[in-house]
């Protein structure tokens, strides 16, 4: 059994983590102003600093809206939100995604895997198509669930480098926490022996080089979770 580092958060991170909090909750609703940078030292007891520094991330964040000589407000997150937000989203709910959420991380995954899948066909080398392997093996070794995600997300980001690509390499970072939370439930769901089985299909496609074949195993296995018969809406 595993377990996480324990760290004690610092003033800032709590003064972060409680104005998400309120606006997630709606207890602040968006449009409402925040009182002075003064006022909430005062109330919370914190320095200038950590207050000035917390507003500053809220606001890299799309929580909250600094107008210059007015004031801060409650932004749209949904709007000016990043995938720093849906982190803060999934810390939230305590890792917990909504169905439309999930259904949305889903498609943008298919998007992003058909170019990567395309890319990895067009330009990889026989060796590094091979070298793909190794992750198949590793899953095929009976991991548990959570190392069953990370096994998948190596091999996928891995793709995008043998695709040549500067830019989908960090895509695929930046959607690392969620789409991993979402292969751990899959797992769970359905057993390692189901990722192992979408990953090795397409894995043949890609080794004979077969466009349309990985293409049609993309959208089908994919299909299942988005509204099939292994929908992943459900923990």
């Amino acid at each position: 059994m595993e377990f996480e580092r324990l760290y004690a958060p610092s003033l800032k991170e709590l003064f972060i983590q409680q104005l998400q909090g309120r606006i997630l909750s709606g207890e602040l609703p968006m449009g409402e102003r925040l009182p002075s940078e003064r006022e909430l030292c005062e109330q919370m007891r914190v320095s200038r600093a950590v207050v000035n520094g917390g507003i500053t991330e809220l606001a890299r964040q799309g929580f909250l809206e600094v107008r210059p000589r007015q004031g801060t407000y409650v932004a749209d997150y949904r709007r000016n939100g990043n995938m720093d937000t849906l982190l803060a989203l999934l810390r939230y709910n305590g890792g917990v995604l909504g169905k439309e959420e999930i259904r949305s991380i889903l498609e943008v995954r298919q998007g992003l895997e058909h170019m990567t899948v395309s890319r990895a066909i067009d330009y990889a080398t026989d060796e590094g198509l091979a070298q793909l392997g190794r992750y198949l093996d590793a899953l095929a070794a009976g991991p548990s669930p959570s190392q069953a995600a990370e096994i998948a997300f190596a091999f996928q980001h891995e793709m995008t480098i043998l695709g040549g690509n500067q830019i989908l390499p960090l895509i695929y970072s930046s959607f690392k926490v969620p789409c991993t939370a979402l292969w751990i439930r899959f797992c769970r769901k359905y057993g390692v022996s189901a990722l192992y089985n979408n990953m090795e299909k397409l894995y043949r496609a890609i080794l004979r080089r077969d466009k349309k074949g990985a293409a049609a195993w993309i959208d089908e296995y994919l299909g299942e979770s988005i509204s099939g018969s292994r929908q992943i809406y459900e923990g």
